[in-house]
């Protein structure tokens, strides 16, 4: 498993590296691509990254192969080459990339493992999407699995393993369950983190590389926070 921090480079932190793909570990607060915004994107500083790492004259490749949210740490993957990318994609499109989110929630669900399943509508108004038991217009299914890892002085430590990919997943099923994110103001949550950050990270991600077929298994460290670091206790 690969769990060594390779750069910590203006503060980008690279799991794995190889000539077809990086891995970097996001920090809250961080976009993966440029929005309305207008602040400088994940995307870019690893552009820099590999321009300034390898003395690559022009413009770089990057392909965005998933999205994490802003306020989001963990796993983010990009393809280094278009040879790479459509691989990538129809990796996580066919479901063979296994991700694994870790989220500190205030209260434990009834049940310390199970699986949800929602049907999830987006309001694009306000960037939120909202739980319901059975299908509705426009709404898509929602599947995920989560176990109790922990018990914390005031949270509780949750696994979590999604078989869909919906806008705000996690955020709105924890929170459909009574148990939001630590920080999600937006799904229920009474206060914010300090940072900004909610939290919910992607801890891990397995996968066979699309090109030389290894099995890779990489791990991003945790949040630089004394909750999270209870989590490793």
């Amino acid at each position: 498993m690969a769990e060594k921090i390779l750069s910590n480079k203006s503060n980008l932190q690279v799991i794995y590296e190889d000539n077809h793909i990086i891995i970097v570990n996001k920090r809250a607060g961080d976009i993966v691509q440029g929005d309305k915004t207008g602040d400088k994107p994940l995307s870019d500083v690893v552009k820099e990254y590999i321009k300034d790492k390898y003395n690559k004259p022009g413009n770089v490749y990057l392909g965005v192969v998933h999205r994490l949210d802003r306020p989001t740490t963990g796993i983010v993957m990009f393809a280094k080459t278009s040879k790479a990318l459509p691989r990538l994609n129809k990796l996580f499109a066919e479901k063979k990339a296994n991700k694994t989110y870790w989220a500190i929630v205030k209260n434990a669900p009834d049940k310390p493992n199970d699986t949800l399943i929602n049907w999830l509508k987006k309001n694009p108004k306000n960037n939120k999407s909202t739980a319901y038991p059975k299908e509705i217009t426009e709404s898509k299914k929602a599947i995920l699995h989560y176990k109790t890892l922990k018990a914390l002085d005031n949270y509780f430590l949750l696994e979590i393993e999604l078989e869909t990919g919906r806008h705000h997943q996690i955020r709105v099923q924890l929170s459909n369950i009574s148990s939001p994110i630590k920080g999600d103001l937006k799904y229920g949550f009474d206060r914010s983190n300090k940072d900004a950050s909610i939290s919910l990270h992607a801890r891990r991600l397995q996968f066979t590389h699309p090109v030389s077929k290894d099995v890779i298994d990489v791990l991003a460290d945790l949040p630089d926070d004394p909750i999270w670091k209870a989590c490793e206790a």
